[in-house]
């Protein structure tokens, strides 16, 4: 099968790509492979650091540019690009949440970069994203903090969340934006104002050459909504959030745990892939 038109596919990992044990499923897998042979660009966009993706981007067997930290990083896996891109936060912010931190109701204060992991302690409840236990090097202090994050995600008391946006907004929110995680966790993260899974798309997009129109783009969560707005094709999951199925072009047929990114893929793409 011949695609004439070259897509760009856009995958969020977590509800979406990821199944729910958080893995990659082979029907899954071998679509996705199935869908590169036939000239389309394959990119993952994913809220979650490198450190964190690069393993399914590895699992998938892609060549292309990630996307992480919700279209704030930019890089070519395991090697160094001239292309590579990211936005970085004011160190000093991060100083003052860890001055006040007590005050604020904060439990976790973890900060990130490309290479960079630094929090001010293990959280037990590390929902697969952070460890419960700081090797030496990973405890953050004003000494240990050299380079500007790109991330600042903090653990907050529920009942002070609201207390806790006031604050950055009011503080600092010229420079940065605060996005509270989806599901059950009273997650917060920071990020640069104006960034965006967008931005990222857009970055992927302009680099191969890809017009609007030819982006297919899937999503399950909030923070998918820019993207799938962006892409020609904004595709949620039969399993997102209703208001991500409100603004997408199209819903699919079956769950993430049902492979419904591939049998989407398949359907619309005509895709004959055998495991």
């Amino acid at each position: 099968m011949i695609i004439i038109t070259k897509k760009l596919i856009a995958l969020d990992l977590d509800g979406t790509t990821l199944n729910d044990n958080g893995q990659i499923s082979p029907q899954t897998r071998a679509t996705i492979k199935q869908a590169a042979e036939a000239g389309c660009i394959v990119s993952l966009v994913t809220g979650r650091p490198n450190r964190l993706s690069e393993n399914f981007y590895d699992d998938l067997h892609l060549k292309t540019p990630m996307i992480n930290f919700n279209g704030n990083l930019g890089i070519l896996p395991h090697q160094e690009w001239s292309r590579e891109y990211q936005y970085t936060i004011d160190k000093q912010i991060v100083m003052e949440l860890l001055a006040k931190s007590k005050q604020l109701g904060l439990s976790l204060i973890a900060v990130e970069g490309r290479d960079l992991f630094l929090a001010n302690k293990g959280i037990k409840s590390g929902f697969g994203f952070f460890p419960s236990t700081l090797k030496t090097n990973q405890i953050l202090s004003q000494k240990s903090l050299r380079d500007n994050p790109i991330s600042i995600t903090v653990e907050v008391k529920p009942e002070l969340k609201a207390g806790l946006i006031e604050f950055v907004e009011t503080q600092f929110g010229d420079q940065v934006e605060v996005s509270p995680w989806g599901g059950p966790h009273p997650i917060v993260e920071i990020a640069t104002k104006g960034v965006h899974k967008s931005t990222g798309l857009k970055f992927l997009a302009d680099y191969y050459g890809i017009l609007q129109k030819d982006i297919i783009a899937f999503g399950d969560e909030g923070n998918d909504a820019t993207m799938m707005a962006y892409a020609g094709t904004g595709v949620a999951m039969k399993n997102a959030i209703p208001s991500i199925k409100a603004l997408a072009d199209d819903v699919t047929s079956y769950t993430n745990e049902e492979d419904g990114v591939a049998r989407y893929l398949q359907e619309h793409l005509d895709l004959a892939v055998s495991q």
